[in-house]
């Protein structure tokens, strides 16, 4: 059996360069459940979708080692993926309950909650230079952020989930929803080699993520479903 997968940009600059690559299986319900972590590790991506049902919006999140209740850039560029082939949705219903979603000209928005992202050990640094100089670690989930302009609330930051299977994400929506709880205002968000993520608080305890995305290709996968 073969299957499409969609490989998206989530979250790139307003260059265009840069984003988290994303994968997107929009006939998710074909693969059954024992084979998707099988399938999310072949992948490779920091986070692979199966759409089980787009007019509910229900979804189900995997990294390459674990599933996911909630993940940022997986429910912001499933949410644009369904709107460009035609399917738009007003939520996304992955484990970990509704994710509210609205589309603008060049963002994409979804609404989560700090307390369905994973555990993040948050460090803040003296400056961006600190950031981009931090070493690799050797285990668990780190994140570490300065600001660059803190009055505009622009900061940069580098993510490090290794206990998710990730050595270092390029650009994590859940980090920056759980950011936002504890700094309680909005920001842009500069991680990785060029991403930039924006966020703010939304005034009952949630936040909304929003960022650019775009299509990189499509192909099948072969004997992915068994």
């Amino acid at each position: 059996m073969s299957i499409d997968v969609h490989e998206l940009l989530v979250f790139p600059g307003p260059d265009g360069q840069a984003g988290n690559p994303l994968g997107v299986i929009l006939d998710g319900a074909r693969v059954p459940d024992a084979d998707r972590q099988r399938v999310a590790a072949q992948l490779g991506y920091s986070e692979t979708v199966f759409v089980d049902d787009a007019t509910t919006g229900a979804i189900r999140i995997f990294t390459p080692s674990t599933e996911l209740p909630f993940a940022g850039h997986p429910t912001v560029g499933t949410a644009w993926l369904l709107a460009r082939e035609g399917k738009p949705v007003e939520a996304l219903r992955p484990p970990a309950g509704t994710v509210p979603v609205r589309y603008e000209a060049e963002l994409t928005w979804i609404t989560g909650r700090p307390e369905w992202a994973p555990d993040f050990d948050f460090q803040q640094l003296g400056s961006a230079t600190e950031v981009e100089s931090h070493p690799q670690p050797a285990d668990g989930r780190t994140y570490v952020w300065a600001w660059i302009d803190e009055a505009a609330g622009v900061l940069r930051s580098r993510c490090f989930p290794v206990s998710l299977g990730i050595a270092e994400d390029e650009a994590t929506g859940a980090a920056a929803v759980a950011l936002v709880g504890k700094l309680g205002r909005r920001v842009q968000i500069h991680q990785g080699v060029g991403s930039v993520l924006v966020a703010g608080p939304t005034g009952d305890g949630a936040v909304e993520l929003g960022g650019r995305v775009s299509a990189v290709r499509t192909f099948a996968l072969d004997g992915a479903a068994r």
